[in-house]
């Protein structure tokens, strides 16, 4: 089943503005069931910012209206997303979004130090020399840098950087354990977050009967929540 371009991003726009069950997103999002009542609850380390499946054809309002009326509706996607045609030469950023390179160079440098200057480049839009500037923290506003998911701030789509990663794995020849680390990471935030859930039910049951419970509170960071 197709789903939409940025699946985070629409699970938050639809928990915010719509009356949609977590059980409709998940299924329309490809998540988990728990990874959009993380969304719901604001649990998430990164502020996710929403993005409208209905602005980018992904979805019609007549089909959210038709899912709010029936929680057993099953949304579906207007078109699948298509990935859109690059020609020759540098990327071109709006200047509003050209702040946010350093942020989104940082961010690839470190969660994926496989990739090369060259690609980082061409994906972004930079030069070689800023890159490296921030690789060795010699960049004129290095304090003030961020690091940020490129495809959150709007730099490239999730697509683009999927394939770029994936080229760097490959020759470099970790692919494979690249995708069991990205894989484990979702089945341990997944897990965490399964686990705090019975306790809030066991802490609510308990309540109900008369008896204080006491639950100990998880903290979360950005190694245990949504990592990408």
């Amino acid at each position: 089943m197709a789903q939409p371009l940025m699946p985070h991003a629409t699970a938050s726009w639809l928990v915010d503005n719509t009356a949609l069950s977590f059980e409709q997103i998940t299924k329309f999002c490809g998540l988990h069931i728990l990874e959009v009542q993380a969304i719901a609850d604001d649990m998430a380390a990164t502020k996710l910012t929403g993005r409208d499946p209905v602005r980018a054809g992904e979805l019609t309002l007549e089909e959210i209206e038709k899912g709010q009326a029936d929680p057993n509706f099953e949304l579906k996607m207007f078109r699948e997303p298509e990935q859109a045609t690059r020609t020759k030469g540098p990327r071109y950023t709006p200047v509003s979004k050209r702040q946010d390179k350093p942020d989104g160079i940082a961010w690839i440098i470190r969660n994926h130090p496989e990739v090369s200057d060259g690609q980082i480049g061409k994906l972004i839009g930079t030069t070689r020399n800023t890159i490296q500037a921030i690789r060795d923290r010699t960049h004129w506003n290095i304090v003030d840098i961020v690091p940020k998911d490129p495809v959150t701030l709007g730099l490239c789509t999730q697509r683009e950087l999927d394939a770029v990663v994936k080229k760097a794995a490959k020759l470099k020849g970790i692919e494979a354990q690249a995708d069991g680390k990205l894989e484990g990471d979702r089945a341990a935030l997944i897990e965490e977050l399964r686990h705090e859930r019975d306790a809030a039910a066991r802490a609510a049951e308990a309540a109900a009967e008369g008896v204080e419970v006491t639950v100990a509170p998880v903290e979360h960071n950005a190694e245990t929540l949504f990592k990408r």
